[in-house]
């Protein structure tokens, strides 16, 4: 089963890995451009058309005819602007939190979900013999003898 998974596997990650380092060796504009953000209007390069914008655009452009991978274009972004000018938060660091603070409060919503629903299902009293029937009447009762013998016969 293992070698059925490897053979199965070994493939895809080959086939994927060339891809992220040619992304990595040869970016585009429109891939930088999303991870990238304009200092004035705080969108991605791709939202804005600042002019500040545009010049981040036409050093990047230089950058990458100049061979440039993809970290060292934003190595020398951050150096210019500082890490703001980063979409995405720094994996590393305070920056760690950003990433990890979602999941952890989605992980504790689900727990309190969790508690609170198997508190509210073991809270209820549980159900007991059913009380006994109410007594009818006589005259009540005299009647609903008197029809069920007319529907018997």
């Amino acid at each position: 089963m293992r070698r059925f998974l490897v053979v199965l596997l070994l493939p895809l990650a080959l086939a994927t890995a060339p891809a992220a380092l040619a992304s990595e060796q040869h970016p585009t504009l429109a891939e930088l451009e999303g991870q990238v953000m304009c200092p004035t209007c705080h969108t991605t390069l791709d939202q804005s058309s600042s002019p500040v914008a545009g010049r981040i655009r036409a050093f990047i452009r230089a950058r990458i005819a100049a061979g440039d991978t993809e970290s060292g274009i934003k190595r020398e972004l951050v150096a210019q602007f500082g890490p703001a000018i980063l979409a995405a938060p720094p994996h590393k660091g305070f920056g760690l939190l950003a990433w990890w603070l979602p999941i952890a409060g989605l992980l504790a919503g689900l727990g309190a979900v969790t508690v609170g629903v198997w508190h509210w299902s073991r809270s209820r009293e549980p159900a007991g013999p059913a009380p006994p029937p109410a007594a009818l009447e006589p005259e009540l009762e005299r009647r609903v003898d008197e029809e069920l013998a007319r529907l018997d016969a």
